[in-house]
């Protein structure tokens, strides 16, 4: 585009990836808030979670990694898990760092979400279609895996 051309605001919008991959992100998150809300959890929070739950205790660090967030981003997500009682910070190996570990409130509540996760799960898959479902996951984890290498 050359500077003399008018900006077009709405094509900027249509062709830009950040604000296509937000917009569908925000939906997709409004969907799976709704689908947990019988738990009494949000789909970010079910997504701490469920990340906290496959391993006994997550350092910030850690769990900042996996889950692609910064520790500032991510401490702020973990304090509302904390207040509910969801979680629990522990005494991690390194002294210089801080870690966390799932409460049995927590565990229960994960329990009672998978299911109602599961059920999200399957009308997205059902709406898409298994093949084109598996290769939008594909498609997505190379377009972070592409970001990261940037």
């Amino acid at each position: 585009m050359e500077a003399s051309e008018p900006i077009n605001h709405k094509l900027i919008n249509a062709r830009d990836c950040c604000f296509n991959v937000r917009k569908t992100a925000r939906a997709v998150t409004q969907f799976y808030d709704h689908c947990l809300e019988p738990a009494g959890i949000r789909a970010t929070q079910f997504t701490l979670l469920v990340s906290m739950a496959s391993v006994a205790a997550r350092t910030l660090t850690e769990m900042a990694s996996t889950l692609v967030m910064d520790r500032t981003t991510l401490t702020r997500n973990l304090k509302p898990l904390e207040k509910l009682g969801f979680i629990e910070t522990i005494e991690p190996r390194d002294k210089r760092s801080k870690a966390y570990a799932l409460t049995e409130k927590g565990r229960e509540t994960l329990t009672k979400g998978i299911p109602l996760w599961q059920n999200a799960q399957n009308k997205i898959i059902s709406g898409l279609g298994q093949e084109k479902y598996e290769h939008l996951l594909k498609e997505l984890d190379g377009l972070t895996k592409i970001i990261s290498e940037m």
